[in-house]
């Protein structure tokens, strides 16, 4: 069986995601991204006046089509809005807050801040003349949450859940030749889990553009059986007809290998479906001798499907698959490709540090490729459909996945939701098993439950009849959701007894769904409660629940157990068990949120890993603590190991089938070294060393890196004089970089407080007490003349519109906070006259260059507190009576500088995430700390 290198996954992968326009075959489908140059910034969720006074209007936006008003009506002014690219999320740029949400980490947003809690985002883009005659659609992969979307003034649709992708025809509400205005209003006052979510548009938009018969969104489904040395594909193709074509069409279908290889191809003609309606067709195909996608070798396939009509291909659509055989058996476990395979799996929320929900593609492949070296084979999407990228690292990087569903139930919204996510998802060959619940402990041991899992299950079937369906449980494996579901999802051993569970339905396949929560601290080795820390060492977390490896011993030794997915493979923001504020992250993670290992993954690593490992815990800088009793574990898949200190053996011990070694040492400065034993040869040799104090900033590229990929993770480090790393440095580190961009930083540290990002701070101040006085002169003054406080009036009271002065003057008011020299402030002008001059405190200002309709204000000539505006204009006249004219004078934007970037080591380390900008130019990371050598580190950008 071929092996697709690391090289032809990464190569693949860059290419999709490095794509602005990705057509087809020449057809008419084009599918582009459009993440960059979007306006965003934050509402309010019950005050209209504070949410630009959107939903104001006499008719609204559901009462009449194109009454979207507001940030939602097409001429609204959003320059003063802050310019951002996708995926975003706006919940962790907030502070942090003992008021906030003790589930989604403490940060400032939700219902309890409705001045957080609503995120309005605008984008302008071109659609050309030349698409006239398409379909033109929106497609957004996921946007957190209860989204409202307008496209030039008219409103789409809401999307409820921020875990369900979602498209809307625009078609008819272009407009051709000229710009066109999208506009999103995220809700993400109410919480979907009880973990962190994010907040915005956090996963990719599209626009897409197909010819009016064409395949619908997610529109094939491939399968395959494996026939001797052959396989058999099963084409299912789903077809729409928006436009009015009657007659026969052709249907090409090709299938090519990872280097594009044509391997298989076969055409057929049906009658075009009628419009606005769908059929399916369905094709075979043979594949020759196929490679097989197993977690080893991912031999991945494409489908190419065209839509020929009249002999002209209309439409093209790639769809990844892969060829391989699943099975769960009673007795003997999961099987893939027809050999036993054991699931060794943890269990994720998409959430990463220093950048939250908003997660890079790279990163996805990051993250995959730390739990893979690990020696983790499988992974749980925990609770809710994830992003497409993930599936696609997974199916690269061979990772197997169970795709879960949000919430249970049987009505349209439980059940669309299901369908939406199987669709999407059923071509990922990575994906061995759809999840339908997980921990619904209202109806887990009742009827209830059983009705609604029998529906649910049945309802998987018809959409994808090739995967097993699994819920995972927890308050009981005696009746209810336990005895109907397909596959037992086992949630912790303390919670019932599995043998007994499996005695009785002994045509039950099994596994346990979530093992684990366990709770330690990165580099942390004696429990302090005061400072909410929990001390690394694999220990029971309660009573009833078992450590990691009493877990693994567990389903390991277990043959009709499928395998076991620890909760969780990274440390998450949110339920921060078993403290409270000011813990802001879970202890739960095999990593902490960073992706830097905590010592549980070596003990992973022995065991589910096919290398040999040996691995000494805790660090040997105990200063302070000489001769004190220091536990010493070591992880080792060896069959012996000896432990050393400074060079006197400590005894040689025989390792157990998946356990570990222990010592008592007494703490003495200097060198503790292990050295493993295979077949009574030394194969491995490990140390931990007593450090020196800190000297220099070590900065290194994560090997886990897509290789020359925009996004990038870096390790911070110290190091001594001897160039050795000290784990317990906790040194405030300062960045910069040019060329680049960094989108945040984290440091593991479950009770940090400290940003994980540092942006501008952008507040928008009204002009108020807005004021008016005719003028008769026709020539405006330069300087602004004394006016008599008696003629003042209120700006456009009954204006006679038919009947104006030839000139006005208009006074207002503004308020500052602060007047800074290091402050930006704009004055963002809307048109309210010809010829216009613009005053601040007496003092004539001049537009911009690049915008005649901005003003950008001195501190020179603003106050902290109340400033006065004068702006002299001629008026504007209406042409038609019922023209509508802009009585707004704008906004005031004070831009204030964030500060450096910077965050403080946690025992030893630090993680900054940053991106490539300008092509050509080399990114340069530079980094200080107090009393520290400086450090630097250059990446190429030759892309």
């Amino acid at each position: 069986m071929k092996t697709i290198s690391l090289q032809e996954i990464l190569l693949s992968f860059i290419f999709l995601v490095s794509i602005g326009t990705f057509a087809q075959s020449k057809s008419d489908r084009e599918l582009i991204l459009i993440d960059k140059d979007w306006r965003f910034s934050l509402g309010h969720l019950y005050d209209t006046q504070k949410d630009f006074g959107h939903a104001e209007g006499y008719f609204s936006y559901l009462a009449k089509t194109g009454f979207g008003d507001g940030p939602a009506a097409i001429g609204f002014d959003d320059r003063a809005w802050r310019k951002i690219n996708l995926p975003h999320d706006w919940a962790v740029e907030q502070p942090f807050s003992e008021k906030a949400s003790y589930s989604h980490g403490f940060k400032a947003g939700g219902k309890g801040f409705p001045e957080k809690s609503i995120g309005w985002y605008r984008k302008k883009i071109n659609i050309p003349q030349s698409d006239q005659g398409k379909i033109i659609s929106l497609k957004f992969d996921g946007v957190f949450r209860n989204s409202k979307v307008f496209f030039n003034g008219y409103f789409l649709g809401t999307e409820e859940s921020g875990y369900n992708g979602f498209e809307y025809d625009v078609t008819a509400y272009v407009n051709y030749g000229g710009e066109n205005t999208i506009v999103v209003r995220a809700d993400a006052s109410m919480e979907e889990g009880w973990f962190y979510e994010g907040a915005g548009i956090y996963r990719h938009v599209y626009i897409q553009k197909t010819n009016p018969l064409h395949l619908i969104q997610n529109g094939t489904y491939v399968t395959s059986e494996i026939q001797n040395d052959d396989a058999e594909v099963t084409a299912e193709t789903t077809i729409e007809n928006k436009g009015n074509y009657k007659g026969s069409i052709e249907i090409l279908q090709t299938i090519l290998d990872a280097s594009g290889k044509e391997i298989a191809t076969i055409s057929g003609n049906t009658l075009a479906p009628e419009f606005y309606k769908t059929i399916k067709y369905i094709s075979k195909l043979k594949v020759k001798n196929p490679l097989l996608w197993d977690i080893d070798s991912p031999n991945l396939y494409r489908l190419l499907t065209q839509i020929k009509q009249e002999g002209k291909n209309v439409d093209s659509y790639e769809t990844n698959f892969g060829i391989r055989t699943i099975f769960f058996d009673p007795e003997k476990g999961f099987f893939l490709n027809g050999k036993s395979l054991k699931l060794k799996g943890t269990n994720n929320h998409q959430d990463h540090a220093g950048i939250g929900a908003a997660l890079p593609d790279e990163l996805q492949y990051y993250r995959i490729k730390k739990l893979k070296d690990m020696g983790s084979n499988a992974y749980r999407c925990s609770h809710n459909p994830p992003t497409s990228e993930l599936l696609d690292a997974c199916d690269k990087l061979g990772m197997l996945v169970i795709d879960e569903t949000r919430l249970m139930g049987i009505n349209y919204y439980h059940l669309n939701d299901l369908k939406r996510m199987i669709e999407r998802d059923r071509n990922h060959p990575s994906i061995i098993c759809w999840s339908v619940g997980n921990e619904e402990w209202n109806i887990e041991g009742n009827v209830i439950g059983e009705r609604i899992t029998n529906v649910m299950q049945g309802f998987s079937k018809s959409i994808d009849s090739t995967r097993p369906v699994t819920v995972g449980i927890s308050s009981g494996f005696k009746s209810g959701i336990s005895s109907v579901v397909e596959i037992m999802g086992y949630n912790y051993m303390g919670n019932g007894d599995i043998d007994a569970h499996r005695n009785e339905f002994k045509n039950q396949p099994g596994m346990g769904t979530e093992e684990g929560s366990t709770f330690t601290t990165r580099g942390i080795y004696f429990t302090d409660d005061a400072k909410h820390y929990k001390s690394a060492y694999d220990v029971k977390p309660r009573p009833t629940f078992y450590s990691i490896e009493e877990g693994w011993k567990f389903y390991a030794t277990r043959p009709y157990l499928a395998g076991m997915f620890i909760w969780t493979g990274f440390d998450y923001r949110g339920e921060p068990t078993p403290y409270g504020w000011p813990s802001v992250t879970s202890y739960f993670g095999m990593m902490d949120v960073c992706g830097f290992p905590k010592d549980n993954v070596f003990y992973l690593k022995s065991w589910w890993g096919n290398t040999p490992v040996l691995h000494i815990m805790p660090h040997w800088n105990w200063s302070g603590m000489e001769g004190k009793v220091i536990d010493v574990w070591v992880h080792s898949n060896c069959d012996e190991v000896e432990l050393f200190l400074n060079k006197k053996s400590l005894g040689k011990k025989k390792m157990d089938l998946y356990g570990h070694l222990e010592w008592k040492v007494k703490y003495i400065p200097g060198t503790l070294e292990a050295i493993g034993y295979k077949n009574g040869k030394k194969v491995l040799a490990e140390t931990q060393k007593t450090t020196e104090k800190s000297e220099s900033i070590k900065l290194s590229i994560d090997k886990e890196n897509v290789a020359n990929a925009n996004v990038s993770v870096i390790t911070v480090e110290v190091l001594d004089k001897n160039g050795l790393h000290v784990p317990t440095a906790n040194d405030e580190i300062t960045f910069s970089i040019k060329n680049g961009k960094i989108l945040g930083v984290g440091n593991g540290d479950p009770t940090s407080l400290e940003n994980d990002q540092f942006i501008d701070e952008i507040t928008l101040a009204s002009i108020t007490n807005l004021q008016e006085q005719k003028l008769s002169a026709t020539e405006l003054p330069q300087e602004l003349p004394t006016y008599l406080e008696k003629d003042w009036n209120t700006a456009f009271k009954d204006r006679d519109y038919k009947n104006q002065a030839k000139s006005y003057v208009y006074r207002g008011e503004f308020d500052l906070k602060e007047n800074s020299k290091n402050n930006i402030v704009n004055f963002f002008y809307k048109k309210i006259g010809v010829e216009t001059l613009v005053f601040i405190n007496g003092n004539r200002v001049n537009s911009s260059i690049e915008d005649v309709q901005k003003y950008i204000l001195s501190s020179a000539i603003l106050k902290e507190g109340k400033n006065t505006i004068y702006i002299i204009t001629k008026p504007l006249q209406k042409i038609k009576d019922w023209d509508v004219m802009n009585t707004d004078l704008g906004i005031i934007q004070i831009v204030k500088p964030s500060e450096p970037w910077k965050r403080k080591l946690f025992n030893g380390y630090a993680q900054i995430i940053i991106q490539k900008e300008e092509k050509g130019k080399d990114v340069i990371l530079s980094v200080s700390a107090k009393g520290l050598k400086a450090g630097v580190l250059n990446l190429s950008n030759k892309q």
